[in-house]
């Protein structure tokens, strides 16, 4: 059996500080923003954390 490939996609949407926690950036924020306040848009810059239940899964695609 071939080794698995990382997942490309994946390495460009997250990032992982060196105590191990994976970040993301928000939905929302592509298109259809005039009609967004821009308090929302602001909030919506910001990077976030993801949830403990799924760093398992994404660092299961990401190793090499």
């Amino acid at each position: 059996m071939s080794k698995l490939k990382t997942r490309r996609a994946l390495l460009k949407r997250f990032k992982i500080t060196s105590s191990g926690k994976i970040l993301r950036r928000q939905a929302f924020k592509s298109h259809l923003l005039s009609k967004k306040s821009a308090k929302r848009k602001k909030h919506l810059s910001k990077v976030s954390q993801v949830f403990e239940g799924e760093t398992s899964s994404i660092l299961f695609h990401l190793k090499k």
